[in-house]
């Protein structure tokens, strides 16, 4: 053989750090759920029922104009039959009825703004109290957390004590640091940013007792240095890396990103031509990370008279619809009458082609031959969107799983691997 055991050694040597680069830098999906939306809630209006206030005005500001099913009819393709409509619109009811929240942020940094130090101190104490009741209770989203002020010198030490009060306070009345605990650093300028912050998070692991690696936190991409940096490269690629594997996920943020630009205030949106060119950046830098991406909001409320408010759904959902398309499966709600729109929206998304991804799969678990060969990379992508429609409600993981032949075990190690396990082959 001319490549003996002796050329493969040599192959082996020569690769060695790029085999290394791509089991630290890109270690692929881990499995874990990513909402599809993240609220967030000034400090001072947050309360452990806050979930549930806001489900409740969701329906009520459906009810104001008429039902889901109408809101439906008005948001949902023309194509899609009577039925599937009304369906969407049960799934979305119960929805908002029984986790209006995926993912709720208490705000301390714009939609906050700045307090006395004694206010701010209060209002994270506080907010660490409310979590720990809701989790207690059950009530609590399925991810929480605190957005603080950023890392610019005017603000860094009040973002700082307000993050350190919040975790201490949470630790002490939850006696851990919750699984569901997520922490968001904006405005994010450099990678020298990064690195300070990756330094916080050992020093509070330390002081906290916690073990290395628990502090983790998302970052939001709202300046345009990220995107290209000084020296012409995707200072955003950069950022992910220097995170050691403590970013969890880039944020986008819609109106800060677009204002530093220059953009006009009444063109400042999700699908402006600037805004497209910097998500696509940001997903490519993203790819194969295992790090999550969100897209921002949009600020047009569906608010005032009943024209106004159909409008701002049709275009709420519009947006989320895009965006779902374009790979993005998370954004921002900034108001209860928007929960309708996003679940909706989202639910259409993932049971427009949910039939036809199972029975897709299906038939690569059974290695049947069918009008579509699917491989192993497509295999991976049908899991994982079949996962993503059970995780938030657009379907019934039982129903699935009963269809698929498979079960959860299975159908995760399909959607990380894109293999059919030998336990679960034909």
């Amino acid at each position: 053989m001319l490549i003996n055991q002796e050329m493969l050694d040599h192959i082996d040597q020569k690769l060695a750090s790029t085999d290394a680069l791509l089991e630290r830098a890109y270690p692929g999906d881990d499995g874990r759920r990513q909402a599809v939306h993240t609220v967030y809630i000034p400090a001072d209006r947050y309360t452990s029922d806050t979930p549930q206030q806001w489900g409740q005005q969701a329906l009520d500001a459906v009810r104001q104009q008429g039902s889901l099913t109408e809101l439906a009819e008005l948001v949902v393709d023309d194509a899609q039959s009577a039925e599937y409509r009304q369906h969407l619109a049960q799934l979305v009811e119960r929805k908002l009825s029984e986790e209006p929240i995926e993912d709720l942020r208490i705000d301390f940094e714009d939609g906050y703004g700045r307090r006395s130090d004694t206010e701010e101190d209060q209002h994270a104490i506080q907010a660490a109290q409310y979590v720990a009741q809701s989790i207690e209770a059950g009530t609590a989203p399925p991810f929480v957390g605190i957005r603080f002020k950023c890392l610019e010198a005017d603000v860094r030490a009040r973002g700082l004590r307000t993050l350190e009060m919040y975790l201490s306070t949470l630790l002490e009345k939850a006696g851990t640091l919750p699984d569901s605990t997520v922490l968001t650093l904006p405005k994010v300028t450099t990678v020298d940013q990064i690195k300070a912050m990756n330094d916080v998070a050992d020093t509070l692991e330390a002081g906290l007792k916690l073990p290395p690696g628990t502090v983790r936190y998302e970052v939001q991409v709202e300046t345009p240095q990220l995107i290209v940096g000084p020296n012409g490269t995707a200072e955003i690629a950069r950022v992910v890396h220097a995170g050691q594997g403590r970013i969890t996920s880039l944020h986008y943020g819609t109106y800060d990103y677009s204002a530093s630009l220059g953009i006009a205030a009444a063109y400042q949106s999700m699908d402006h031509p600037a805004a497209d060119f910097a998500k696509n950046v940001i997903l490519t830098a993203v790819a194969g990370t295992g790090v999550h991406f969100s897209d921002g909001s949009t600020n047009i409320l569906p608010l005032g008279p009943a024209k106004d408010v159909k409008a701002a759904w049709q275009l709420h959902a519009g947006l989320v619809g895009r965006h779902l398309r374009r790979g993005i499966y998370q954004g921002w709600d900034l108001h209860p009458a928007q929960l309708p729109t996003r679940f909706l929206a989202t639910f259409d998304f993932f049971n427009r082609s949910l039939d036809s991804a199972i029975q897709r799969l299906a038939s690569y678990v059974r290695a049947e031959t069918g009008a579509v060969m699917d491989e192993p990379a497509t295999a991976k992508a049908l899991a994982r969107y079949i996962l993503r429609s059970t995780a938030c409600g657009a379907a019934d993981a039982t129903d699935v799983q009963a269809r698929l032949g498979v079960g959860q075990s299975v159908l995760e190690q399909l959607a990380s691997t894109g293999l059919v396990p030998e336990s679960a082959a034909p």
